[in-house]
């Protein structure tokens, strides 16, 4: 591990010490967490019921908001190693193939990048593992108690705090909050790897009527793929549905020969569908928290879902540090994060619409996205500036 300086924020006894945390769940958000909490001195364990630490899924976009906290962890050197630092964002017109604007990202700072989720996952478990994080694999959590203990194959746990990072599924989110049925979106998506060897590195975003494909290279000369249609067919939620790559080719049957050469090489695929979750009324309940998509489940057209995750790990970690009394700490937490998350599901649903625009209002909405990038293309950035220019170490 790079042992790069790391900010008095996450580094300083405060009141996280010698707490005894458990976090259910071992995904990107739950390690973080366990991280940020462990360099405070708090005791965590992460309780991960699958038999190995591992992701689902191909590659994920950190963005420069993300990257802040990940780098005042220390792990700059180790997402520097593991990644590609994306240049541009490049919208297309998946129809004919052209370009319909470029819009640089190489004056980001941190940089934005491009990582396989999996080697994320690896280098925050690596980073845990240093920080003195136990890590708990195979773990069923058969009851989870209104105190925030639970029981396991090992016998009942009692932590002083119990975190659930346990995903759109959560278990713990039901804990705190009154059932709330998902809808469908009326779009599925599909999540794709292909070899793409040298190719540019830039996130284009191929445009078509009722379908986009969102397309940007990885390590290794792989080029990770997530493509989506509206339609009325329901799918089932999760990334773990496999599907025939022919359903993926003849959904985009009339699309630029640009999208059918990357998606003839497709072998692969996974099917899943989209659906739009309400943001949790309540994060925290006596001994009880939730963060990521436990708490926020994103759709995939922002390239949000992780960075919001990482922000939120970051922030419950240092509240929890400045406080003396748990629920303190928990409310200052929500009070935090709360609202910016609201935003950013709210740009992402706006993205879901404006990426599938036809007819008359595809023309007009790519001739201002034409100008845009000939006239002034730093304020499409600018924009965005809420977004990426968000600091939650400051």
């Amino acid at each position: 591990m790079n042992a790069a300086k790391r900010s008095t924020a996450t580094t300083e006894p405060g009141c996280n010490a010698d707490r005894k945390i458990a976090i259910i769940g071992g995904g990107i958000g739950g390690l973080t967490a366990a991280l940020a909490l462990a360099r405070q001195g708090a005791e965590v364990t992460v309780y991960e019921q699958a038999p190995t630490i591992t992701a689902v899924g191909a590659g994920i976009q950190i963005t420069p908001n993300g990257a802040r906290a990940l780098h005042d962890l220390g792990l700059a050197q180790a997402l520097d190693d593991a990644s590609i630092r994306a240049q541009a964002v490049v919208p297309m017109d998946g129809l004919t193939g052209r370009q319909v604007a470029r819009f640089g990202l190489a004056g980001q700072a941190p940089p934005y990048r491009f990582i396989h989720r999996a080697a994320l996952i690896d280098l925050l478990a690596s980073a845990c593992a240093d920080a003195g994080v136990t890590i708990t694999l195979d773990a069923r959590i058969s009851e989870l108690h209104p105190d925030g203990s639970f029981q396991t194959a090992e016998g009942l746990v009692r932590p002083d705090l119990t975190i659930g990072a346990d995903g759109v599924k959560s278990v713990v989110r039901g804990q705190i909050n009154r059932d709330a049925e998902p809808f469908f979106t009326g779009q599925v998506a599909w999540r794709a790897i292909v070899k793409q060897p040298d190719a540019e590195a830039v996130a284009r975003i191929w445009m078509l009527p009722d379908r986009h494909m969102v397309t940007y290279p990885l390590p290794g000369g792989m080029m990770n793929v997530v493509a989506v249609q509206a339609r009325s067919q329901w799918a089932s939620e999760g990334w773990h549905h496999t599907d025939e790559p022919g359903n993926l080719r003849a959904a985009f049957a009339n699309a630029s020969w640009d999208i059918k050469g990357i998606l003839g090489a497709v072998e692969d695929t996974n099917l899943w569908g989209l659906f739009r979750h309400p943001v949790a009324e309540n994060w925290w309940q006596g001994s009880i928290a939730i963060l990521g998509d436990a708490a926020h489940p994103t759709l995939p057209f922002l390239a949000q879902g992780a960075n919001l995750a990482i922000e939120d790990a970051y922030v419950l970690a240092r509240s929890l540090n400045a406080a003396a009394q748990l629920g303190t700490g928990l409310d200052a937490y929500q009070t935090a994060r709360r609202g910016r998350v609201v935003r950013a599901i709210g740009a992402a649903n706006a993205n879901a619409r404006n990426y599938h625009l036809s007819g008359v209002q595809r023309h007009v909405a790519h001739t201002g996205l034409r100008v845009l990038g000939r006239v002034a293309p730093t304020v499409f950035m600018n924009r965005l500036r809420w977004l990426y220019g968000h600091d939650v170490t400051a």
